[in-house]
């Protein structure tokens, strides 16, 4: 390879070796963000539990309690539960480190509709999970108490029940972002405005074959996890008129002055 050749190798090298250490530091800041959190929550660890276990608590049968059937799940079953608090309040950080790593080549336009999508994706998934403690929950936990046979005693174990309502606040999380998924798959060019709209009863018999799955199997606890979807749906095709709109393609000799910081 002549020298020529060998300079210009290197000099291609240098924008991917000083994109590699930029996306190094912005990990590594995401994950200082999360463990920072994370030690912060540690002397609370028992608390947050106790603050978990509510909405169970709250319905057990008189004498009722929780139990831990392995010897280290006292420790390590908060401890767990204290590491997903960090990581759900440390979220934004994370997001932002991401943005800040991807905005440079994006261009002005795609800025502007990635910003109102990213939020809004954080605050329907915080959404979601607020609605599955405060409502879902005690929904569920009234039901699976009742039903009990007779002669036996109810006394979840801590480790299942946190595996329990983490699984169910992912999917409520989940489930709630449709808006922010009908609003991409539109800005993708995949589906059309006028598509989604006549898909409602599609969507319908999705929303509620979603939620038999996710749920457990009572009929409340599915309906309320049915009808917010439902509800979202018709969000992100509000959403999608707002946002989705067509946007002018910058001209070919001007693709690199509209990308800005």
């Amino acid at each position: 390879m002549s020298e020529v050749e060998q300079d210009g190798a290197d000099a291609a090298q240098q924008p991917l070796i000083s994109h590699l250490i930029e996306l190094r530091e912005r990990l590594l800041k995401a994950v200082a963000a999360v463990l920072l959190v994370l030690v912060c929550l540690l002397p609370f660890a028992n608390k947050l539990y106790g603050w978990l276990a509510l909405p169970l608590v709250r319905h057990l049968p008189q004498g009722g309690t929780m139990i831990a059937t392995e010897v280290a799940s006292p420790f390590f079953t908060p401890l767990k539960l204290a590491f997903f608090v960090a990581l759900f309040i440390a979220i934004p950080v994370v997001l932002y480190q991401l943005w800040a790593f991807v905005a440079p080549g994006l261009y002005r336009h795609e800025k502007r509709l990635a910003v109102p999508i990213l939020v809004s994706s954080v605050l329907l998934f915080y959404l979601g999970c607020a609605f599955a403690y405060f409502f879902v929950l005690p929904a569920v936990f009234t039901f699976m108490t009742h039903i009990a046979p007779a002669g036996v005693a109810v006394m979840p174990d801590i480790s299942h029940y946190l595996s329990f309502v983490l699984g169910l606040f992912f999917a409520f999380g989940l489930c709630f972002e449709v808006p922010v998924v009908l609003v991409i798959l539109v800005v993708l060019g995949m589906v059309s405005i006028e598509q989604l709209a006549s898909s409602r009863r599609y969507a319908i018999v999705g929303a509620f074959a979603i939620a038999a799955v996710l749920t457990p199997p009572d009929v409340l606890s599915q309906v309320m996890l049915a009808v917010p979807m439902i509800l979202l749906y018709e969000v992100g095709i509000i959403g999608a008129r707002l946002l989705a709109r067509p946007q002018p393609q910058p001209a070919t000799g001007a693709d690199e002055a509209d990308k800005s910081p």
